[in-house]
């Protein structure tokens, strides 16, 4: 890093110690942190311990770390990141207490690097934003000497904090693009906002706006979007998108071709248009399946939005908003009307005899594709349901089996293009290994962090499940495809058999399987398989003509 001009950050001492240090130090004011997205509370995995910021054993740990990171990686930085209250509120939000709370966190830092700066995440002003009030704010950011830290406005491409805290109270802040949660593949942006944000951020009153920055949770989808936001850490005016939009075409194509700039423009209006303000995590359906009882109506106001808040949101953590409804059925994230997608589509294919030898190109028809497809699949899965409920057992298995049948669709199409190969994320992570034994341990937690997470009980899935969903062929096929299989089958028996679905049978069924599928070592190819043109023309027609 420091070869190629840039400046790493190193972590500080925030506060979480391991519980032998309740031991170690008895009087030390260590407490235990509530539960954080845990199916029961099991201490094995949640509610670590912390060290309270006031104790003076923080400054001595702090100082102590930052001295032992000197040793090890020499002077190298004065920037230490620290999130100490990130998802995790003060005991009280006296200003007071804050105030010394972050100071105490500043101190600790101070003692070991007397020029340090303390870089803090700016998303807790955001998902805690009933504690975090102008008082309670004031009185962290005001907690250390100016200019000795600098905030990450993390949302500012959906949500920016700048605005509505007087410039983080002449807090210097780096406008930043959030994006993408868990690594989720989805065609997703705003790309009106990355190509003006920035520059209204520095060009307004009293900005104290220092830079620009990306802090995705993963980076390989959407490159229109990236490629932008590079860009505009470079630049001193706004960006109008749609001039800019005909030149990435050309310069990504390596030719000017009229059918694809016009498809942008229809993608810039629409799926690049997202302005409703929802946080995006895919919960497409093929990926996030609903885990409910669609038998179950007539609930009630409490018990529907309790209900809901299960399906689409992690919970007390707002990783994405749950839009208001009036069906209790499970509802997707759409921001856009499907059918101009559709003929950007349409548009993307009639140029492929132009663009056959172009990477770039494919990779495009494949991602469009994919997102026509999986937003067609959360219609039929709710055509599914609504067939259950009328007790049309010919109906339902019309439409189960379509949804089925389009994970196998694009699980094939997916194939076609070796940017979306679940056997490449396998490989990389077994070849990190030192030993078999190694090898098994990385391979399970690859295919555990992109599936289940952890912490499931043989009838409750993890609470962060699907959390990093991928489209990725051998993923859809044999993770997604009998998860939704097994669910219809359950259904359709209730049906035939005139008989209440049981869930609580069925999740018991796919948690086991799910869990072998975790444990499992069967191989996936690392090379794309097919003609990705020929396949995206065929499901086109098959679906859309």
């Amino acid at each position: 890093m420091l070869d190629l001009g840039m400046t790493p950050v190193l972590p500080s001492f925030s506060g979480n110690v391991p519980s032998a240090l309740t031991k170690i130090f008895p009087s030390a004011n260590i407490t235990r942190l509530g539960d954080w997205n845990t199916v029961d509370g099991d201490p094995r995995w949640c509610c670590t311990f912390l060290l309270d910021p006031s104790d003076p054993l923080f400054i001595e740990i702090g100082e102590a770390f930052i001295k032992r990171q000197l040793r090890e990686y020499g002077d190298v930085t004065d920037i230490y990141n620290c999130d100490t209250f990130n998802e995790n509120s003060p005991p009280t939000n006296d200003p007071t207490y804050i105030s010394n709370l972050g100071a105490a966190v500043y101190k600790a830092m101070a003692r070991g690097d007397k020029d340090a700066i303390w870089l803090m995440q700016g998303w807790l002003f955001y998902s805690d934003s009933g504690f975090w009030r102008p008082p309670q704010m004031q009185a962290l950011l005001h907690s250390v000497p100016f200019g000795k830290m600098i905030v990450l406005d993390l949302f500012a491409d959906v949500k920016p904090i700048w605005k509505t805290s007087s410039q983080f109270y002449g807090t210097p802040y780096i406008w930043c693009m959030l994006h993408n949660f868990g690594g989720n593949i989805e065609m997703y942006g705003i790309l009106d906002a990355i190509s003006s944000g920035p520059v209204d951020a520095r060009i307004s009153e009293n900005s104290t706006m220092v830079g620009v920055g990306m802090c995705m949770e993963g980076i390989e989808q959407n490159p229109v979007v990236y490629e932008l936001m590079s860009e505009m850490a470079f630049r001193s005016e706004k960006v109008e998108p749609v001039d800019w939009l005909k030149s990435y075409s050309r310069r990504r194509y390596g030719k000017a071709v009229q059918q694809v700039e016009e498809a942008w423009e229809i993608l810039h209006h629409t799926i690049y248009n997202c302005t409703d303000g929802v946080a995006d995590h895919n919960i497409d359906f093929i990926v996030k399946f609903p885990d409910w009882d669609p038998s179950i109506i007539n609930m009630s106001i409490l018990a529907k939005q309790e209900h809901m808040q299960k399906l689409l949101t992690l919970h007390k953590k707002r990783r994405f908003l749950v839009e208001e409804t009036n069906t209790d059925l499970p509802q997707s994230h759409l921001w856009y009307p499907t059918w101009p997608v559709v003929n950007a589509l349409r548009l993307f294919l009639v140029a492929r005899n132009n663009l056959s030898k172009s990477l770039t190109y494919r990779y495009d028809l494949v991602d469009l594709t994919r997102q026509v497809l999986s937003k067609l699949a959360n219609q039929v899965y709710l055509d599914a349901m609504t067939a259950f409920r009328q007790n049309d057992a010919k109906a339902f298995s019309l439409h189960s089996q379509k949804f089925v049948q389009l994970i196998s669709d694009i699980d094939e199409l997916l194939a076609a293009d070796d940017n979306f190969l679940l056997g490449t994320w396998l490989d990389s992570a077994k070849k990190l290994a030192a030993n078999p034994g190694e090898m098994r341990q990385y391979e399970w937690n690859a295919r555990t962090q992109v599936t289940m997470w952890f912490d499931n009980t043989k009838t409750n899935q993890s609470k962060l499940h699907d959390y990093a969903n991928k489209f990725w062929s051998g993923l859809l096929k044999d993770y997604y495809l009998p998860r939704a299989s097994t669910y219809f089958a359950h259904l359709l028996k209730s049906l035939e058999h005139k008989v209440n679905f049981m869930l609580e049978e069925w999740r018991r069924e796919w948690i086991q399987l799910s869990n072998k599928w975790q444990a499992g070592t069967e191989s996936y190819s690392i090379e794309a398989v097919g003609d990705a043109s020929a396949i995206s023309h065929t499901l086109y027609d098959k679906y859309f003509n």
